[in-house]
């Protein structure tokens, strides 16, 4: 299975009482599906998976799966703490039309957890018995944990271990990766800022919450690097910085909402204990989509 290209981890749309909103569901994918993203990851984090019961993971999943274009990949984010649960998860993913699942480093024991051991044990176990494919997914700036270059490179003999989604940003350490896993397995990234990099240095795509909003500059970047158009991949890298940064790293997933509901998506609100963005930055976040623009 190819992940290659530009994924957004899609948000979740919540009503203002914080309900579920399925018709916004619809109206994003399939808006998405006239772009050239190759799919989508449903109810990671950008998706705010840790506010989901698991019943609604199930009803999200079901409404974009049902709106997703036939040739896009659907990805669900099914990592939770325990083995068990995220088993659970990812065979109901299976069920629904998932070809692969996204599975977090687990975190809450971050003393037992932060080790190659017990994150080898974890993914094994899980990956042994799920019914699709599994994508690791480390992105240590939240988790407090951070799987090693070192238990990759062993989680990728796994023969139902495809992939790694690295979100820490770090160039080093997704070269040291492209270069120690086993043929076939596949390196992508987490992080707007460092995009083209990445791709430069072996990453074979991107799954990225900043394409929510702006999937035509992170498709335009990808493109430019298969196509060897190392300075429209420079370029359009340098164009997306300040916004990327702002709908990420400062104010999250707010931010991105708020971007979403400014670039034709229904962001909408997030759910509590999140909160809307402040005037201030609704301001900077629209300055600098009109930048992108331009």
């Amino acid at each position: 299975m190819k992940l290659q290209g530009i994924f957004p981890p899609i948000t979740t749309p919540f009503q203002y009482d914080g309900s579920l909103y399925k018709a916004k569901v619809f109206h994003n994918v399939e808006k998405w599906n006239k772009t050239g993203l190759s799919g989508y990851v449903v109810c990671g984090s950008t998706g705010e998976s840790v506010m989901l019961t698991a019943e609604e993971k199930f009803e999200v999943w079901g409404w974009a799966a049902e709106a997703a274009a036939a040739e896009k990949l659907l990805i669900a984010g099914t990592g939770v703490e325990s083995v068990r649960e995220t088993v659970r998860l990812t065979n109901r993913a299976a069920e629904m039309g998932y070809k692969a699942a996204m599975v977090r480093t687990p975190h809450y024991y971050k003393t037992l957890l932060n080790r190659d051991e017990a994150q080898l044990v974890y993914f094994r176990t899980v990956a042994d018995q799920a019914k699709i494919p599994i994508m690791i997914y480390n992105w240590p700036q939240t988790t407090g944990v951070d799987i090693s270059p070192e238990a990759v490179a062993l989680l990728s003999e796994h023969p139902n271990i495809i992939a790694i989604k690295e979100s820490s940003g770090n160039i080093e350490k997704v070269m040291e990766m492209t270069r120690t896993v086993k043929k076939g397995f596949q390196v992508l990234v987490g992080s707007a800022l460092t995009l083209w990099p990445s791709f430069q240095v072996g990453a074979v795509g991107a799954v990225l919450a900043f394409a929510n909003a702006a999937p035509y500059a992170c498709i335009t970047i990808w493109e430019a690097h298969r196509m060897r158009e190392h300075e429209a991949a420079r370029d359009w890298q340098d164009r997306i910085a300040r916004a990327a940064r702002l709908v990420t790293t400062k104010y999250g997933v707010p931010g991105l909402k708020y971007a979403m509901d400014q670039n034709g998506y229904y962001g909408g609100p997030p759910r509590l204990p999140l909160t809307v963005v402040g005037v201030e930055a609704k301001r900077e976040i629209a300055e600098a989509f009109a930048e992108i623009r331009g």
